[in-house]
């Protein structure tokens, strides 16, 4: 072998809603636990799980990465559960707000007041700047219906966007990730030149979770993306290992040294990092530091669309003014100093950051300076895109919470992540309402605007969209890459030992199926003929004469110059 409690008081506010916290931090730890273990970290770090080298994408994916808007999205992530009360201050109602915490509430001298009605704390007066420049915008309430007070449920819920999330149960695909899922259907196969997505840290969220893979390259921290950055490999291979005194010590280091080998984002993030350089001076704290790597990142030209950077610590049942005053002067330096650093390459009005959290705090202080997990909490948003700085929606009032001491939502978080995806990624609004889950998003005035819609136009555009015919005659070797896209495949496995690809064809086309292995190397085809519209059953064993080994295969099917892929389990 290698050698290798928070204080509650009495009071009706306080601490009720949640009798297993402490276990909840251990479960939601253990599944953070769980997807770093071994060479892969989580699943992405090796793409989709595979050790598939990036290619050149497909004509399909590059006519629609050339399509797409340049425009980049930066979520941050407060973990925790960010206190609105003490990031949004609500003048108007100072008093009830005061007097709910009379221990920790933030005297009105120490308010930054943005306008007649709102501030924030002078904690934060690195934002006053943005805010004067229009890049600021704040808003109110927050949340969903009948909102969940469990870090773990919360995050979920905030990834998946599935409301009936409950425990370990609910949606196992992220908005992010279902929009991926569309927008790269041969990912598998013939992934982006650059990273669709890349996270820093929080390995077990949903966010970038699609069916088949996590579409975002995940690094465990800052500090290991900063060294991929840096050398373009994964792991150093000469580094000192745990079982360094034992016969594994060899072989963990050729594992790391075949994921340099084949994981070739690391060369394409190095080769941006060495083209970007920062000209303003960052502080030297990890959120700082992730903002300055991507801020480098994004003058290098890496290409990537969409970042997850995060800040842990705002679980504040205890001591939150010292820690909130702390991390939210921490990440107003920041965000201050990341646009102020891309605005010398003139990229600051295409980069547009939001920050989200599991959960709002409670009004009413508790016993231990600190308060309570709530609901409706506030979402910030940066950037030039903004197209001016304001306080957006109705702030929840604080003379009407529910009987535990809550602020209940005001703005539904889907409208949120709709208006995102439809007006700043320029995604169709019947894609987002699928990656909403159907959710029929009410968009909101963010400063930008992709779609052309408003509001009005929106009330009456809620009808499904009418799909076209299939022309007379249609050439099945050239078929409307528009009624293609209505191709349904799935694998399913009517017994143990041949699993069965189910295909269904809107039109007559010619069809051509590969199969590859984990590898990316190609093994073989399935099908290569022209089939008729509706079903078609392809037994994978039947069609390879019995002759591939147990494990895991990816087949892609390509219809006139449509690719798309799917993993399936030989056994």
């Amino acid at each position: 072998m290698c050698d290798t409690h928070h204080t509650h008081d009495t009071s009706p506010y306080k601490g009720l809603e949640h009798d297993g916290h402490d276990l909840e931090h251990t479960k939601w730890s253990r599944r953070s636990f769980i997807q770093a273990l071994g060479i892969a970290g989580s699943g992405s770090m090796f793409l989709g799980s595979h050790l598939i080298s990036a290619s050149a994408p497909s004509p399909l994916t590059a006519a629609i990465a050339a399509a797409e808007t340049d425009n980049i999205l930066i979520l941050i992530r407060l973990s925790g559960g960010n206190d609105g009360l003490s990031t949004v201050i609500p003048i108007q109602q100072y008093d009830t707000y005061a007097n709910a915490r009379p221990n920790i509430y933030i005297p009105e001298s120490k308010v930054l007041k943005l306008t007649d009605d709102f501030g924030v704390p002078t904690y934060m007066s690195a934002l006053e700047s943005l805010w004067g420049d229009g890049q600021f915008k704040a808003v109110h309430g927050v949340g969903y219906q009948n909102q969940s007070l469990s870090h773990f449920t919360g995050s979920d819920i905030f990834a998946n966007t599935d409301l009936t999330t409950t425990g370990f149960s609910g949606e196992n695909t992220g908005w992010m990730g279902r929009h991926f899922e569309e927008l790269y259907p041969d990912y598998l196969i013939t992934p982006p030149p650059a990273p669709a997505a890349i996270q820093i840290g929080n390995l077990a969220n949903l966010v970038f979770q699609g069916e088949e893979t996590n579409y975002a390259f995940v690094t465990n921290n800052v500090d290991q993306l900063e060294q991929i950055a840096q050398t373009g490999l994964f792991y150093d291979v000469d580094a000192e290992t745990p079982f360094d005194n034992c016969m594994y010590g060899d072989q963990l280091r050729f594992l790391r040294g075949v994921a340099n080998t084949t994981y070739e984002y690391a060369g394409t993030i190095h080769e941006a990092y060495m083209r970007g350089q920062n000209q303003v001076e960052y502080q030297d704290n990890g959120f700082a530091r992730q903002l300055a790597l991507l801020a480098r990142l994004i003058k290098g030209n890496l290409g990537t669309k969409v970042y997850m950077i995060s800040m842990g610590g705002f679980d504040t049942h205890g001591n939150q003014p010292l820690v909130h005053e702390r991390l939210m002067s921490n990440l107003s330096i920041a965000i201050n100093n990341f646009y102020e650093d891309i605005a010398f390459t003139q990229q600051d009005d295409k980069v547009l950051s939001m920050t989200f959290s599991e959960f709002g705090r409670r009004i009413f202080e508790n016993g231990s300076n600190g308060t309570d997990h709530g609901k409706a909490a506030p979402t910030l948003f940066f950037g030039s895109g903004l197209s001016g700085s304001a306080f957006v929606g109705e702030h929840p009032s604080l003379d009407e919470p529910n009987n535990r001491g809550n602020l209940e939502y005001t703005m539904d978080f889907r409208d949120l992540y709709g208006t995102v995806l439809a007006e700043w990624l320029c995604v169709p609004r019947a894609s987002v309402e699928q990656h909403l889950l159907g959710h029929p998003y009410r968009a909101i005035d963010l400063g930008f605007n992709c779609s052309g819609e408003t509001l009005e136009d929106i009330a009456m555009d809620n009808d499904p969209p009418i799909l076209p015919e299939t022309p007379p005659g249609q050439d099945p070797n050239n078929p409307s890459p528009d009624i293609l896209d209505g191709i349904v495949h799935s694998p399913y496995y009517p017994n143990s030992s041949a699993p069965h690809i189910h295909l269904e064809m809107p039109v007559s086309a010619h069809v051509d199926i590969e199969l590859f292995n984990i590898l990316g190397q190609r093994v073989g085809t399935l099908l290569n003929q022209i089939m008729p519209e509706g079903p078609m059953e392809i037994n994978i064993r039947e069609r390879m004469r019995d002759s591939l080994s147990t494990g895991k295969y990816i087949y892609r099917i390509s219809v006139g110059g449509k690719k798309m892929s799917k993993s399936v389990m030989i056994s």
